[in-house]
């Protein structure tokens, strides 16, 4: 009898080792380490030449800032779980122990490879004349200069401590910055230990009167502080001495019910500043006795401590990239004011009428969400103006805009989030500034967060009412959006028109969406819509039709979403995934996920957009094609515990733009890319052997928008985008 297993055989143990793997937790990457493995990029761009110094130096700074924050808010998460003897396991199978403890250890490998990073780049400063120098190496001139500058700039702002029976050791507010200090008085000899907190008010780099040789150089706050010990402490001897600073928690939790919204952030921010401390970093110049001193005062276990070899709070470096140098940084970057509305001189109204509009920030500028606000504010003809807001800007004119409306008469409503999490206690201040000025102002629902970034005007034109929407994929912030690339559509169709209106019903307490409307919302009906798109390119497949799926976002972890995505790659569609931070789904893996590739762009700006396409059973990119664009990540917080909106592009133009345009040149950038690997690590793509470099970013800033150009779309193209672009019309 032949033993020779049959090829049915072989399939049908392949099918039951993918249904294991499909059952298993092992089919999900954890969520804290993929965010790790993220912020290991942008420490990696410190290390790209094709970065000017400066803005390398920029990206360690921003790397170590992203990791202050991850400590704030999910390893404090973690902890909390931990105290709560919380044992739910997370979709990839681990307890909040386990996370925690695997978390920390690749923050260690992290920490130390950021201060390896500083160290080159110090060379590399120095080879610029840039210099961050020690006491130790300055002159006489040099000290008298210094001791100047304290006395005058710094030592008014101190308040030195002595920690005894009767002055018990002091609240360090997060992310607060120390000196603890080994004293003796020089008399008695007796012992005092000193404490000196480094306020945030102060710089923390100083730089030195400039030399012949044209040297700029800088030395620490805590070098000078003490250098000038004796100010500070006169009678004393300083024997021993070091640096530290904690992190708290800094996550808000929110009670269940509350009559006065806005009282209760403003109690829940003071709490946050007296969080727990769930991280103690000390300088490893620090002596063993002080740093058992500071660690037993606090009452933190070993395990949230760690000593650094360098310097801490490595996020101030950003400090020394001010200085004027502007050969060592990007060159500025003016954007765009979009052609549409020049032709239309200016009038917003006009222009949108005429065609849908589709703005691309930062490469167009976002001047044009705000002149929209604001000729809406002017124009007689305009009755009532909606408006979300989550995030703004200090003196914001979306607000001030929302103000000059409301004081003309308008009505005008503002959703505020008070939960936009470290922007709080900004987003009080508006609601109050709003509410002064005659602003309806509404703070949404308790549970859901709203998110959805949308503006809604009603204007009046020859006797009948017409309403413009903005939806966009950002903050209404003037200064993220100069750094953040994002997307802004502009309407007047009826039909979004209706479904902005409903929305805005829906969260200021009436009505709730349906499956009729266009914008799919969550967490009505945005998960199932996006699911139910999944499931119709995995019937193209089984039924031979072409296939594909292309979705850009800034994270994807829901567990039901990535499993209806394996399912599709299973059934061979063809899934292209631009996942800039936490990415949840192991791509690439054989049987499971052989379809889909993911890679994250990490370049000078930010990518914030979401976008999402179906090629519809006809591929990618596609006229047929299904597209996208809102403000929600496929994360469980998105599609159930927030109000978000995912806007259908049915403008023929628009849609070829953001599917032909934006998506593929994601998708091909070869320049400042990482393919996201099978285990959830990455690595830099880099152009293959004869293929055309391209870096979309560069493209965008250097490139018009194609809006509008209709069939001139492949032709302005580069090589790359145009050979898409062909390939996706000829698969109709």
């Amino acid at each position: 009898m032949d033993d020779k297993p049959t090829q049915a055989g072989i399939d049908a143990s392949a099918e039951a080792d993918v249904e294991s793997l499909m059952q298993s937790p092992e089919r999900f990457i954890n969520r804290e380490l993929s965010w790790l493995q993220f912020n290991r990029r942008v420490l990696e761009e410190t290390q790209n030449s094709a970065h000017p110094l400066l803005e390398r130096v920029r990206f360690l700074s921003i790397s170590a800032a992203n990791l202050d924050e991850f400590f704030m808010v999910r390893v404090a998460g973690l902890e909390a779980q931990i105290r709560e003897g919380i044992l739910n396991r997370s979709a990839d199978g681990r307890t909040p122990l386990q996370q925690l403890e695997e978390a920390l250890g690749e923050i260690g490998k992290l920490q130390l490879e950021q201060l390896a990073s500083l160290a080159v780049l110090q060379q590399y400063l120095a080879e610029e004349g840039i210099h961050t120098v020690r006491p130790g190496s300055l002159d006489d001139a040099d000290l008298e200069w210094l001791r100047k500058e304290f006395i005058e700039s710094i030592f008014p702002v101190l308040t030195p401590l002595s920690i005894d029976p009767a002055h018990p050791f002091p609240f360090i507010p997060n992310l607060g910055f120390s000196l603890v200090l080994q004293l003796y008085e020089r008399q008695t000899r007796e012992p005092m230990t000193g404490l000196v907190r480094l306020p945030v008010a102060l710089k923390r780099f100083y730089l030195l009167p400039e030399r012949e040789n044209g040297k700029m150089r800088f030395i620490s706050l805590e070098d000078i502080v003490e250098q000038f010990m004796e100010v500070l402490f006169p009678g004393y001897d300083v024997t021993e001495s070091g640096t530290f600073r904690i992190i708290r928690d800094s996550d808000i939790e929110v009670e269940e019910e509350a009559e006065d919204l806005v009282r209760l952030f403003e109690r829940a921010l003071k709490r946050r500043r007296r969080g727990s401390v769930i991280r103690i970093e000390f300088d490893s110049e620090l002596p063993d006795p002080l740093r058992n001193f500071v660690q037993t005062e606090l009452n933190v276990p070993a395990d949230r401590v760690a000593t650094l070899p360098g310097l801490l709070a490595l996020s101030t470096i950003s400090e020394i990239v001010d200085i004027p140098r502007d050969d060592l940084k990007f060159e500025p970057y003016n954007a765009r004011f979009p052609e549409r509305i020049r032709e239309h001189a200016g009038d917003c109204f006009a222009a949108i009428e005429e065609k849908d509009i589709i703005i691309h920030h930062p490469y167009e500028s976002f001047d044009v969400v705000v002149q929209f606000l604001r000729q809406a504010a002017r124009d007689p003809d305009v009755l009532a103006i909606k408006q979300t807001l989550y995030r703004t800007s200090n003196d914001s004119p979306i607000v001030r805009a929302l103000i000059d409306a409301a004081e003309m008469g308008k009505s005008v409503t503002a959703l505020v989030e008070l939960r936009a999490r470290f922007d709080e206690e900004a987003n009080i201040r508006w609601a109050r500034d709003l509410e002064r000025a005659g602003v309806q102002v509404v703070f949404g629902f308790l549970e859901l967060k709203t998110h959805a970034k949308m503006s809604l005007v009603v204007r009046r034109e020859e006797g009948r009412l017409v309403s413009y929407c903005h939806l966009g994929t950002g903050n209404y912030h003037t200064v993220t959006a100069k750094i953040y690339t994002d997307l802004s559509f502009f309407t007047c169709d009826p039909e979004i028109a209706s479904d902005v209106a409903h929305i805005f019903n829906f969260i200021t307490g009436y009505g709730k969406p349906t499956e009729r409307m266009n914008l799919a919302v969550s967490p009505a009906t945005l998960r199932k819509r996006m699911l139910e798109h999944i499931d119709a390119e995995f019937d193209h497949a089984r039924n031979s039709r072409p296939a594909a799926i292309w979705m850009k976002m800034n994270s994807l972890v829901d567990p039901e979403i990535i499993d209806s995505l394996y399912k599709a790659s299973q059934a061979g569609v063809q899934i292209d995934l631009v996942i800039r931070g936490i990415c949840c789904l192991r791509p690439q893996v054989p049987g499971l996920s052989d379809n889909i590739r993911v890679k994250s762009i990490v370049g000078r700006f930010l990518e914030h957009s979401r976008i999402v396409c179906f090629g519809n059973g006809h591929g990618l990119p596609s006229e047929d094609s299904i597209v996208y664009i809102g403000s929600a990540d496929m994360m469980p917080r998105n599609l159930d515990r927030r109000v978000e909106t995912m806007t259908p592009l049915k403008n023929p133009t628009v849609k070829e733009q953001v599917q032909s345009q934006i998506m593929l040149g994601n998708l091909i950038d070869n320049q400042q890319s990482y393919e996201i690997l099978s285990d959830g690590t990455s690595r830099r793509i880099d152009a293959k052997p004869g293929e055309e470099p391209f870096n979309a970013q560069h493209y965008f800033m250097t490139n018009p928008s194609l809006s509008g150009r209709g069939g001139a779309l492949a032709s302005s193209a580069p090589k790359l985008i145009a050979g898409r672009l062909s390939k996706g019309k000829n698969s109709k």
